[in-house]
């Protein structure tokens, strides 16, 4: 069984659908930059292994980085999965765990990598926005998509009412794709992935029109 560890700043509403979606792997820790993120009670009331380790209290990202690597070698992870973790992390760190690092970006990627993107989205006049599953590289939100959450923007929408509707798909594939990476559906290999044994290049998109 594949052993998970979810690395959180905040609330944690994704990593309570991953909690939810009763996966073949186990989550067997959460780990979080701040003390009082809420996605620690989450994690706790289910039973799931937490850690605190606040960037602020180390000189450096990359020392920072190896404190956390360290508790993942301690919980025995097979498998890292970002869940609104706020820290950009450092290239040791991310090649340590090259293909078996997950994150979730609200945007249609390779479109408005970064922050504000719902507000970046309205302005643009786009009509589709959505969010992006892929691995993580050293490359801010350049990892291979995996799948697509894909939303119409309504003329009605702001930043608040998107972000509400982007979580909604959020919560839909992001368990999926972790599923698949249980199942051993969804395999990397030398940079390569690959889909129930076919190469694998477009995300698998999931329409909520």
């Amino acid at each position: 069984m594949m052993r998970i560890a979810v690395l959180v700043s905040g609330s944690g509403s994704n990593l309570q659908a991953l909690i939810d979606a009763n996966l073949s792997g186990q989550i067997v820790g959460v780990l979080s930059n701040k003390a009082d993120a809420y996605a620690l009670e989450r994690a706790q009331k289910a039973g799931i292994a937490t850690a605190v380790i606040e960037h602020k209290k180390f000189p450096t990202r990359e020392v920072f980085d190896a404190a956390m690597h360290q508790q993942l070698l301690d919980w025995k992870v097979d498998f890292v999965v970002l869940a609104g973790f706020m820290r950009i992390l450092s290239a040791n760190f991310v090649q340590a765990w090259e293909g078996k690092m997950l994150n979730i970006h609200p945007s249609l990627l390779p479109y408005y990598k970064g922050m504000h993107t719902h507000q970046r989205v309205l302005n643009s006049g786009d009509v589709l926005h959505g969010c992006t599953v892929h691995y993580v590289t050293s490359e801010l939100d350049a990892g291979q998509a995996l799948a697509q959450g894909v939303l119409k923007v309504a003329q009605h929408d702001t930043v608040h009412t998107l972000a509400n509707r982007v979580h909604v798909l959020e919560h839909l594939i992001y368990p999926q794709v972790v599923e698949w990476i249980c199942r051993g559906d969804l395999h990397y290999h030398q940079g390569q992935v690959s889909y129930k044994g076919q190469p694998f290049f477009e995300p698998i998109q999931f329409c909520k029109f």
